[in-house]
């Protein structure tokens, strides 16, 4: 019998409970342009989560959103969305903790993860606009649907701040993917901000929490359950659910379940 991975462990670490093997949580902060530095950061965690062999899960500290319009050339965006690629396909569970507003690479990067812990102050900001990250009251405008700064207004349920911009990335795609066009079309259309209990509800969230980090050490024994046990494999045959003809999806459901029975005929046979 082949021996499973040493498992994390919950222990103390700078007064929040997190895992042992767990490496400092990597910052992605909207707020900063996209760089070369970004790219290969992410790309070194997740270098790092595949040759570790410990199964522990890759952790993002994810916050902050553009002030202004952004722009990125796109053989830089292209590099990133290949590392936000990468850390969809991985073998181990990856987590994003939130904080505060969320657009931008923020955003993409928690996306594109498996759990998402956030605090209630949380607000995810799809599109960026010219004079701003999005309309700042977004979603929780306070002035009524109607009025001034209202539906039409620029502080409003659908005001316009941040209407102007799209994200040179595919954040919109995976947001619409996850959460359906008819819940997500005014933050969409209208670049509103979607507060963390909406969030929760249309499942761009799993937990909110005041404390992400302690959080995330009390799901430790459900996040490593799934190592070793094909989580790659049931990420992508999801994925392929919601993209996918039946048709295509026979035939990659078939090649996994090949795959997982040859596995389990080798490790028998050891």
């Amino acid at each position: 019998m082949t021996a499973r991975p040493e498992q994390p462990a919950p222990t103390e670490h700078e007064g929040h409970t997190t895992m042992n093997h767990t490496p400092q949580p990597l910052l992605v902060d909207g707020a900063q342009p996209l760089s070369a530095e970004t790219v290969q950061a992410l790309n070194a965690r997740c270098d790092q989560a595949e040759d570790s062999g410990t199964g522990a899960p890759l952790v993002l500290r994810v916050t902050g959103a553009p002030a202004t319009a952004v722009t990125a050339p796109l053989p830089l965006v292209n590099k990133w969305e290949r590392a936000l690629r990468r850390l969809e396909r991985l073998d181990v569970p990856t987590v994003a903790l939130a904080d505060g507003d969320c657009g931008g690479t923020a955003l993409e990067a928690l996306l594109a993860t498996d759990l998402r812990i956030a605090t209630p102050a949380t607000r995810l900001l799809p599109a960026v606009g010219t004079d701003g990250a999005n309309a700042t009251d977004g979603a929780n405008g306070a002035n009524g649907a109607n009025g001034t700064d209202g539906t039409d207004g620029t502080d409003g349920t659908d005001g316009t701040d941040g209407a102007n911009g799209v994200w040179p990335g595919m954040a919109l795609y995976r947001l619409v993917n996850q959460a359906g066009a008819a819940a997500t079309r005014r933050n969409v259309l209208f670049g509103t901000a979607i507060p963390a209990e909406r969030a929760l509800a249309l499942h761009l969230l799993d937990q909110l929490a005041d404390d992400p980090s302690a959080a995330l050490a009390s799901a430790a024994d459900r996040l490593t359950a799934t190592v070793g046990a094909g989580l790659a494999i049931r990420r992508q045959l999801m994925h392929d659910a919601t993209t996918v003809s039946f048709e295509e999806a026979l035939g990659r459901h078939l090649a996994a379940c090949d795959r997982l029975l040859r596995q389990a005929a080798a490790e028998v046979a050891r």
